[in-house]
């Protein structure tokens, strides 16, 4: 797999993981939710966990802490460009933005 491809499928993830987070996970239910992540990514060293749980899990959090969704947003408005979704990217405050 190239490195371009592989950046790729990484960006896909995070922004659909983050986009459902944001849409069908409740609140708090988001922040357990990413501290676990981060928990995980500790422990990244092990087969099962990756260190790619931890910045996952700071997101999700964030989602939560209203002067971060900003930044998160424009974050994800980047991984939304990278991944190239056909469909236009959904804010976090629910309108969506064309590009």
């Amino acid at each position: 797999m190239k490195k371009a491809e592989l950046k790729r499928r990484i960006a896909e993830y995070a922004y659909r993981s983050l986009h459902w987070g944001n849409q069908r996970v409740p609140p708090g239910l988001r922040t357990l939710v990413g501290f676990l992540f981060m928990v995980g990514g500790v422990f990244g060293f092990l087969p099962v966990l990756g260190f790619w749980m931890f910045p996952l899990g700071l997101a999700f959090v964030a989602l939560d802490v209203p002067p971060a969704r900003r930044r998160l947003d424009v974050w994800m408005e980047r991984l939304h460009r990278l991944s190239e979704i056909p469909e236009d990217h959904v804010r976090l405050d629910g309108s969506t933005s064309n590009q």
